[in-house]
């Protein structure tokens, strides 16, 4: 099941915590205040959940940015 970067972004937000739309593919990492250990289980459990495989731990502590998450959930990302 696919989603699309938008509707993926906006589930990292609530994840997170954070306004909807106030994160893009360029929004760093470092500057998420609840971007965390707990938020990095989330962000598995969302991937596992919505695009049925486990991304890598060592790949998500390798990411700086929301666009490189994108790119860890990969193909199940549409548009």
């Amino acid at each position: 099941m696919g989603v699309t970067k938008k509707e993926f972004i906006a589930a990292i937000e609530e994840l997170l915590e954070a306004d909807l739309g106030t994160l893009t593919e360029n929004t760093l990492l470092a500057d998420i205040k609840q971007w965390d250990s707990l938020a990095v289980v989330g962000f598995i459990a969302l991937v596992d959940e919505n695009l049925e495989f486990t991304p890598s731990p060592s790949e998500i502590a390798d990411s700086t940015t929301i666009g490189d998450l994108l790119r860890i959930a990969g193909p199940g990302i549409e548009g």
